[in-house]
């Protein structure tokens, strides 16, 4: 039951912030499924690409139903050259070290992090 629970409030903060922001997957679900639902790195962050799916189904869904300016021929280029870098990407995954992918997701959320705040002037 905990274990739904905590479930359901990662997917909701995931969802949320997705919409609101852009992120969701890698920056609140991973993170969230390895410290509180007690996944190893490499589990969470293929539980967090299927999930993914389903919230970007629903918000772009959302989005073209309110006319928001979705350009899809950047989708579709950007779609595409995705899809292929996830598929490699994935098989570089599961070849890492859970620690590794760890020390890499962290690196990567302190530079973009650090990045963001510098451009915003804070």
């Amino acid at each position: 039951m905990k274990f739904t629970i905590l479930a359901i409030l990662v997917g909701l903060a995931a969802g949320l912030l997705g919409a609101l922001c852009g992120v969701g997957g890698g920056i609140i679900m991973v993170p969230a499924f390895v410290a509180l639902l007690g996944l190893e790195h490499k589990q969470a962050v293929a539980t967090s690409m299927a999930v993914i799916i389903i919230t970007a189904i629903a918000a772009t869904l959302n989005n073209t139903r309110a006319n928001n300016l979705i350009d899809w021929k950047i989708v579709a280029a950007v779609g595409a050259a995705s899809a292929v870098a996830a598929w490699f990407g994935s098989d570089l995954m599961r070849s890492l070290g859970n620690q590794t992918l760890t020390r890499i997701f962290g690196l990567l959320l302190v530079v973009f992090g650090a990045r963001m705040l510098w451009k915003a002037g804070i």
